[in-house]
């Protein structure tokens, strides 16, 4: 538990400081640009997480087999990985940047983006889309960091970008009246910061990390082994993230006050799911050491403590949202939109009832992927995509937007029905192949 907690906190204190300049963001976006400016920016938060979460998620897997390698102690074998992880990153940070900003409006136009909206949708997007090299170069640098169990270095780096973010975020919106253009451009720009501090910070204080000759080389095999991992995990995100499409599409058809309400209770959720998303990736990382160091058992006493740990929050987050859901929406929209903040107090409700099953996800697919199954990380992300969809055609259309706040948590539990027998039988195989 000391050893969980040691690690996950720098990484949930890192993600709610990310999510706090992200609510700075919206609230920037909503108070001093209007509603539709932020329905505009909220409208495309599903096809945001459809590439983005690819990205990420590659970065994430990539960075699996050099936390294996770090736990058996083998650091040219450490170092090699690295370099093939930063040849792969470029080719698909090209390669999807050039593919989405070519198909940028198509996409809004076929998740029937709402006309008024439309065009606030499109500049901060493609913007967005733009960037992602720089988002890749931060992710696998901070991925590396953690991977050799370093969680506090990549937190006061985005801690330092947060700052910068919400600068240019006034700057840019309230001084150069850049808009929307502005709130993306600035989220850029404060990645590229917080990816050249996790680089300097590589070049001068990991050691283990400096080449000898021949380790840059490309590897063909590695690469298999990399590719094996980071895409599995970079789909596991997309597969889930078309459920949220469809989902986004739906709901885009009930109007841009129900966008408004959608985009304001997601970011105050997102806060609140921050503590989730460190538990995730540090299982994914506890996962991959132990198993690289072979002690199976210590994998089983992690889940044991942070599905406790998770517990314990969840419960503790729905009361929160319950009392206060209300007034932590109205941070982004005016007092006179009282249908909207209704409207989104009641999706925090429903969403933190299940906050459990989140953390069941979250905790379990990361161990999962860091033991080295990435593949199942896919089926659970079908699992997802299914539940958000059957809400999105089928529940939506009747119920409206009531029936889209039941989206989540039907995919959490979709999500978990399959992960939690899944665990114990890679588990048990796991421990036939080494002997135990």
């Amino acid at each position: 538990m000391k050893l969980i907690l040691g690690f996950s906190l720098p990484l949930l204190f890192g993600n709610l400081f990310q999510q706090f300049y992200t609510l700075v963001d919206t609230m920037i976006v909503g108070r001093f640009l209007g509603k539709h400016a932020l329905a505009g920016v909220g409208s495309t938060g599903a096809v945001n997480f459809l590439i983005v979460g690819f990205c990420m998620g590659v970065c994430g897997g990539f960075a699996i087999p050099i936390s294996q390698r770090f736990g058996a102690k083998d650091e040219s074998g450490l170092r090699r990985f690295v370099a093939n992880a930063v040849w792969l990153s470029a080719a698909i940070s090209l390669a999807v940047t050039l593919l989405v900003c070519i198909f940028c409006r198509q996409i809004l136009t076929v998740m029937r983006t709402p006309e008024d909206v439309f065009d606030y949708a499109y500049r901060y997007i493609l913007v967005i889309f733009l960037g992602i090299p720089v988002t890749i170069f931060y992710n696998l640098l901070a991925s590396i960091i953690r991977a050799m169990g370093d969680s506090r270095h990549p937190v006061i780096f985005l801690v330092v970008s947060s700052v910068i973010n919400i600068g240019l975020d006034l700057l840019f919106i309230l001084v150069f009246s850049m808009g929307v253009f502005g709130a993306a451009l600035a989220t850029i720009i404060s990645q590229a910061v917080s990816g050249l501090c996790c680089l300097v910070f590589i070049l001068r204080s990991m050691e283990i990390l400096r080449f000898r000759p021949g380790e840059k080389r490309i590897d063909p095999h590695l690469m298999r082994i990399l590719l094996g991992m980071g895409l599995p995990m970079g789909l596991q995100y997309s597969i889930t993230a078309i459920g949220s499409v469809i989902l986004q599409t739906s709901v885009n058809s009930l109007g841009s006050d129900s966008v408004a309400a959608i985009t304001a209770s997601m970011r105050v959720s997102m806060f609140f799911c921050c503590p989730f998303d460190a538990m995730g990736i540090t299982m994914s990382t506890w996962g991959g050491q132990h198993v690289g160091a072979k002690k199976l058992d210590r994998v089983g006493e992690g889940l044991r403590d942070c599905t406790l740990l998770g517990a314990i929050y969840s419960a503790a987050a729905f009361l929160i949202l319950f009392f206060f859901g209300r007034d932590l929406a109205s941070l982004f929209l005016d007092a006179g939109e009282t249908a909207v903040l209704d409207h989104s107090r009641l999706y925090l409700i429903l969403n933190s009832a299940f906050y459990f099953p989140l953390a069941l996800v979250n905790i379990v697919r990361f161990l999962i992927q860091g033991i080295g199954f990435p593949f199942f990380a896919i089926l659970a992300g079908v699992c997802e995509m299914a539940a958000r969809t059957g809400v999105a055609l089928l529940v939506v259309p009747l119920f409206g937007f009531t029936g889209a706040c039941f989206a989540n948590p039907a995919a959490w539990i979709a999500a978990d029905i399959f992960l939690i027998p899944a665990y114990f039988y890679e588990m048990k195989k796991l421990r036939r192949s080494m002997g135990e």
